[in-house]
């Protein structure tokens, strides 16, 4: 049975395998390797993958988007491990 990412079929199952080898989520490694496909690598590099400038925010807004984006075990972090948590994610 082929993987499958949240909204459909992987389109590059060698590089979502790759990406989640080094660590990233299901949704993240599956978003990327599908953009990928669609719009090929270079496209996808040059857009890039900018995380949010999460030292501005409050705490209370890091655990707010860190539980928009599905994650668990925020509520007890510090900031500088929220912001971790929401960059590699």
């Amino acid at each position: 049975m082929p993987n499958r990412s949240a909204s459909g079929s992987l389109k590059n199952r060698e590089l979502y395998e790759e990406l989640r080898n080094e660590g990233a989520s299901k949704e993240k490694a599956a978003r990327i390797s599908n953009a990928v496909e669609r719009h090929g690598p270079a496209a996808v590099a040059r857009r890039g993958g900018q995380s949010g400038d999460y030292e501005r925010w409050t705490v209370p807004h890091l655990r707010e988007r860190a539980k928009q984006i599905g994650l668990s075990g925020y509520s007890g972090k510090r900031k500088a491990d929220l912001i971790r948590m929401l960059r590699t994610h």
